[in-house]
């Protein structure tokens, strides 16, 4: 009899030395037991609400969105755009990029994530219409709605750091896991850099993001495969931020910046990067610097490498800001995130769209955990809109940020808008601001199983 895929699962991690078979049984169980408590709404009594609900965007948001409205809403006039043909669990890019994962591990067809009974408009949107509520989408014309869910992710500007393309990603050892190919060229120059040593270079940007902790983990994954080959005098590292700090949750800031400090890694804070030369492996930065009287000036300066990890700047899909229907002013307004109330999810401007995940201006991070959470809040609140009440459901913007500090430990990060800690069970029984073994278990494990056969149903 072929073995399943959890069998195959419980095999690899006896095989790893990190956790036994029955350990594993043991939190598998812990956590279902968890999961059958009630973390998610039940829908008894289905609402009788009408009307076309349109679904911009197929990731994690937008086919958790659908499986659930199908739940509660007794004929759901569901439409979702998307042209993908492979969806992928983006949180396992970091993965491939140190050897856990292989490439294959973390992606299905696209048309096997649908759910049933949901119209597919495999297209672009190319423009939304508030007023007029209708989508423009790249070859299929305008497509009405009655109610939109905007969750279309978010846009990685490549074209921001001189010299960088998305095609040429891996150029002059300078690598990206914000992308599926990239992640996939990561790996070798990593394994690489831990056998032959030389100087690592690593940075995040200064735009919000998505796994704001992926650019720290392949740092920390580079330092440990290092470590693993007994090369740690042959490596110098250095980590450049452009936020104010290296972390910015209380709770589980002290410990990560010790681990840098452990591990010699300094931190440089509000720096920038502006452009890579990959002919000459070099990277051109430039530091913030702010003044009492709030003038910034700007200085520039450059480090060579042998083995460098960026990330780009990101933003809002362009026709999200075309639409209108991003921010206006403030700091959410620069890179077009969508002007939403960060507690219901609806838009400020048309309460017949609600949008969160990535694409959505909400002070939080942008995680599929957080994603997770949002959902039934989107879900409740899209329906008392339809049904004609006033939204109820509170987000408390909580998110999560599993970060890998080796080959077997994760800090697992939870908190809310208010940067307070949210740790939830069974990760609670544990002080999960520091390293910890069964978040590794958790993070390898556990979510990629849960991500693909609970959330995208609907179920978790």
């Amino acid at each position: 009899m072929a073995k399943s895929q959890f069998e195959k699962e419980i095999e690899k991690l006896e095989r790893s030395g990190v956790i036994s078979r029955a350990q594993f049984l043991q939190i598998m169980a812990a956590a279902g037991a968890f999961m059958a408590l009630g973390t998610n709404k039940a829908y008894a009594a289905k609402s009788s609400t009408k009307g076309r609900i349109v679904i911009i965007g197929g990731g994690a948001a937008g086919i958790s969105m659908a499986s659930r409205l199908k739940r509660a809403i007794k004929n759901p006039d569901i439409t979702i755009i998307d042209p993908s043909d492979r969806h992928f669990y983006q949180p396992g890019f970091t993965l491939i990029s140190s050897g856990v994962y292989k490439a294959d591990e973390v992606w299905k067809p696209q048309a096997d994530c649908m759910p049933s009974d949901v119209k597919w408009v495999k297209d672009v949107a190319t423009l939304v219409d508030p007023a007029k509520c209708w989508v423009e989408t790249a070859k299929n014309g305008k497509i009405e709605y009655d109610y939109l869910v905007l969750v279309p992710g978010l846009q990685i500007n490549w074209d921001k750091v001189e010299g960088i393309s998305k095609e040429t990603l891996g150029a002059g050892n300078a690598h990206s896991i914000y992308d599926f190919e990239g992640a996939q060229r990561t790996w070798p120059a990593m394994k690489a850099f831990g056998e032959k040593g030389g100087r690592g270079i690593f940075c995040d940007t200064y735009t919000k993001h998505k796994c704001g902790g992926a650019p720290k983990k392949v740092c920390l994954l580079s330092w440990d495969n290092a470590r693993k080959n007994d090369n740690l005098d042959k490596i110098s590292m250095h980590y450049y931020t452009g936020s104010k700090q290296l972390y910015n949750v209380p709770h589980f800031t002290p410990r990560l910046e010790e681990i840098y400090r452990e591990r010699n890694i300094p931190v440089d804070v509000n720096v920038r990067l502006k452009g890579i030369d990959t002919a000459a492996k070099r990277a051109y930065f430039e530091r913030v610097v702010t003044a009492e009287d709030g003038t910034k000036s700007y200085i520039p300066f450059n480090e060579d490498y042998d083995f460098m990890h960026f990330m780009a700047p990101q933003s809002a899909p362009d026709f999200v800001r075309e639409s209108g229907l991003s921010w206006r002013e403030g700091s959410l307004a620069a890179d077009g995130w969508a002007e939403v109330d960060k507690h219901t999810l609806i838009h400020a401007l048309y309460p017949n769209i609600i949008c969160f995940g990535d694409c959505a201006g909400i002070p939080t991070s942008k995680t599929s955990a957080a994603i997770r959470k949002q959902l039934p809040i989107a879900v409740e609140n899209l329906v008392a809109t339809m049904e004609g009440h006033a939204p109820q459901a509170i987000y408390n913007g909580y998110a999560a940020c599993p970060i890998v500090t080796d080959y077997g430990h994760v800090i697992m990060a939870e908190f809310d808008y208010d940067k307070k800690e949210q740790i939830t069970f069974p990760l609670s029984l544990f002080d999960m601001s520091k390293e910890r073994w069964i978040a590794w278990v958790l993070k390898v494990y556990g979510l990629k199983p849960i991500y693909f056969n609970l959330m995208l149903n609907g179920l978790y």
